[in-house]
């Protein structure tokens, strides 16, 4: 079990979004499958994935999936989540709808 979940609940103006423990919103993409990222190489520098630590176990409906390169990303019920480069500060979500494939990750 892991002391604290990898996100948590965040209230914005349109409803609640997953974030980080400093409020940084959390994202996922339409074009990820389940327990698998599509986002590698330079998306990965815009999108910078929600790390994981190598010995981080499933709990709840959080789940650690193995990206291209063997590092962990943590996933909310499957789906990979990321942080967006343009959000510089807590509460930000300027990254919702970006090319109509970035969603803010909600509970």
């Amino acid at each position: 079990a892991f002391a604290a979940s990898p996100a948590m609940t965040g209230k914005t103006d349109k409803g609640e979004v997953l974030t980080d423990h400093k409020g940084m919103t959390l994202y996922t993409f339409t074009k990820d499958s389940a327990g698998k990222s599509a986002c590698n190489g330079d998306c990965a520098k815009a999108w910078a994935p929600l790390m994981a630590e190598a010995d981080a176990k499933t709990e709840g409906k959080y789940s650690v999936v193995t990206r291209d390169d063997g590092s962990k990303q943590w996933a909310y019920k499957s789906k990979p989540l990321y942080y967006w480069v343009k959000d510089t500060k807590p509460g930000e979500k300027t990254g919702e709808g970006v090319n109509q494939v970035w969603r803010t990750a909600r509970p």
